[in-house]
């Protein structure tokens, strides 16, 4: 996973901004993408995200001059040197490799595509993309907006299953409010760590680190509004 030091964007997506949607300058993210491309060693395929649930196979045509860009949340490959590659800046990156390096790949999961199944629809192409069982699989947690910072209303508990008047706490902690409108903040990466669990992923890393918090290392679109976009992504070699 990228952070946002060591590229050619400025303010306010200085510096290693990969987000070819967010206002910045068009040479300056070629010239990012270029940087990321070499320093992973392989070709990035970015996709066009909507906080859906379609997952994608890619491979070397879609790392083209000129290919389509897919709309999808997340995608999956077979070819060695293609990176499945997702865009963040708070929504959480989840990575998975089949054993023996038999297919990748790399979700978009922001409480919307979480809550509507995009790890679910992801484990289940590379699971039979690969021939195997999710039990199998290797699953990484990158960067996202913290469990103390995501501050959320009543309508993305009741996406996630929880009722507002007894609620998960471990989940969906509440706050106090300066409003009549009842607030809670929201555990994105345990969210995640259930629903792979549930579909039987039992080896999942991740360091749980905070965008909002680290603010010299990473981009963060609650914190900041208009803020540039980290990459990760995951190949075979």
């Amino acid at each position: 996973m990228s952070t946002r030091q060591g590229g050619f964007s400025a303010a306010p997506w200085n510096e290693l901004n990969l987000g070819d949607h967010v206002g910045d300058d068009p040479e300056a993210v070629t010239a990012n993408r270029a940087l990321f491309k070499a320093r992973i060693g392989a070709t990035p395929v970015y996709l066009r995200q909507v906080h859906g649930t379609r997952v994608v196979r890619i491979a070397a045509s879609d790392a083209r001059p000129g290919a389509v860009t897919h709309e999808a949340d997340a995608s999956l490959t077979t070819e060695p040197g293609i990176a499945c590659t997702v865009l963040v800046a708070d929504c959480l990156p989840v990575l998975m490799a089949a054993p023996g390096g038999r297919a990748v790949a790399a979700a978009h999961a922001g409480w919307r595509g979480l809550a509507s199944g995009v790890l679910e629809a992801a484990v289940a192409e590379i699971c039979e993309t690969a021939s195997c069982d999710p039990a199998q699989l290797c699953a990484w947690l990158g960067a996202c907006i913290g469990a103390q910072c995501f501050e959320v209303g009543a309508d993305v508990l009741q996406a996630f299953g929880e009722s507002p008047d007894r609620p998960d706490a471990q989940r969906f902690q509440p706050v106090s409010s300066m409003t009549d409108t009842p607030k809670w903040l929201a555990n994105l990466p345990l969210l995640a760590r259930d629903r792979l669990a549930s579909l039987g992923v039992a080896q999942v890393s991740g360091e749980d680190l905070c965008t909002v918090e680290n603010r010299s290392r990473f981009f963060s679109y609650r914190r900041d509004g208009v803020t540039g976009r980290m990459a990760a992504a995951v190949w075979i070699r």
